[in-house]
């Protein structure tokens, strides 16, 4: 008998404009593989082309959200690994840094739903969401100096964006393991539940009801303004606005549901 397809370890289903991407390797605690890596590239570059999509749900098949970089399995292939390493020249970014990243790329809001082992890699990952929901008892480890390394899955980067650089430096030279309501503390996560799908479901919920256009532009000023100085942010605020107020249709959607005290009826997204 031939053999039967092989497993894909990174699933996603869509329905009413909701994405729910797994991590599903789940005997291995969701351990990285340079396959997984590559599918989380191509999914994320999928979801972007589709412009009815309103939000992303990341989570992780089984007893963990993702417990990093499978080195056991990784390191039986150093060629594949020094092709993944070497940066693609239009993004910026080698395979390792993008798995994480393409989710930044996205002009939909991506939420990362964690539970059990958040470890390296993962925590990269879950920090590639605009935001995270965990449960109290997750266990999040930038694990990576345990192996003397450093987080190069674009973590240096991530980690600057929601903790103080104090935090971001005892974590990533320790390696030091907190649980989700630490990590919710020093700001790894958004926020911490029993149920921490639920949560994200209810913020998908509840930014489905403003203007994918307008949301997608406050995701774009975000990405390229955070760290930059205020004439830059001044400038591309004023570009982003006059984008929502002369060209997409959906503001006006949203105006006269506002004065009509309605549910807005929102048109798919105009920009990629």
């Amino acid at each position: 008998m031939p053999p039967g397809p092989a497993p894909s370890h990174v699933t996603c289903a869509v329905e009413d404009g909701v994405a729910r991407v797994e991590l599903n390797r789940p005997d291995k605690l969701n351990g990285l593989t340079l396959e997984m890596l590559d599918s989380l590239v191509a999914t994320a570059r999928r979801l972007r082309a589709d412009r009815s999509l309103r939000a992303v749900i990341l989570s992780g098949a089984g007893d963990s959200f993702c417990a990093g970089l499978d080195f056991a399995t990784v390191l039986k292939n150093r060629r594949a690994i020094a092709t993944a390493f070497v940066p693609r020249p239009w993004r910026g970014t080698n395979t390792f840094q993008e798995a994480c990243w393409a989710w930044r790329r996205l002009p939909v809001p991506v939420v990362a739903v964690v539970h059990g082992h958040c470890y390296g890699g993962g925590v990269q990952i879950a920090l590639g969401a605009d935001f995270r929901f965990t449960t109290p008892d997750a266990r999040w480890s930038v694990l990576e100096a345990k192996w003397g390394l450093i987080p190069d899955m674009s973590g240096i980067q991530s980690l600057t964006e929601v903790v103080g650089i104090d935090v971001a430096k005892r974590l990533t030279m320790t390696g030091t393991v907190v649980s989700g309501q630490e990590a919710a503390e020093i700001g790894l996560a958004t926020g911490v539940s029993d149920d921490p799908l639920r949560a994200a479901e209810e913020l998908v919920a509840e930014i489905m009801t403003r203007s994918p256009d307008a949301v997608a532009a406050a995701k774009r000023l975000f990405g390229q303004t955070w760290s930059a100085g205020p004439r830059r942010t001044f400038a591309r605020e004023r570009a982003e606005q006059l984008r929502l107020l002369v060209r997409t249709p959906n503001t006006r959607r949203a105006q006269r549901a506002a004065f009509a005290r309605e549910s807005p009826d929102f048109a798919p997204r105009q920009r990629r």
